[in-house]
């Protein structure tokens, strides 16, 4: 594993993210494939399509793990500034969506795609945060 961090905090972090970003992966194509397939009804269901969410506390545990376990502080403040900006940009682009929705009609936003949506301002945010500090 060269191209993995030597900072231990990252790289639990970056091993941690990829666990749960994967099982999140399998899990939302497996119950989409099971609800395609089989249809399930009551309580199954519920449980079924309530999964993918505990995958995504998993990361939200994981965040929280590794700001407790970096000892760097400036490392730490580069991610809370990047999660605040991909909570942010969360924040306005689905408020700017609902309007939408709302005023205009356009199609509706499914928040199955929040997630994406958190990491693509999360993603887009980091190299201005690694260039200011340059």
């Amino acid at each position: 594993m060269g191209c993995m961090p030597k900072n231990p905090a990252v790289r639990r972090f970056y091993l941690r993210t990829a666990a749960t970003t994967g099982i999140y992966i399998v899990l939302t194509i497996f119950i989409a494939l099971y609800f395609y397939r089989f249809h399930p009804h009551g309580l199954c269901a519920y449980l079924l399509a309530l999964l993918p969410a505990i995958a995504l506390t998993g990361f939200i545990v994981t965040i929280g793990l590794y700001l407790a376990e970096e000892k760097d502080e400036f490392q730490r403040d580069l991610m809370v500034q990047a999660l605040l900006w991909g909570l942010g940009g969360v924040l306005v682009f689905t408020t700017a969506w609902g309007s939408l929705e709302t005023f205009v009609h356009i199609r509706h936003f499914q928040p199955t795609w929040t997630y994406l949506v958190f990491w693509i301002f999360f993603i887009l945010r980091t190299p201005f945060l690694l260039r200011k500090y340059r």
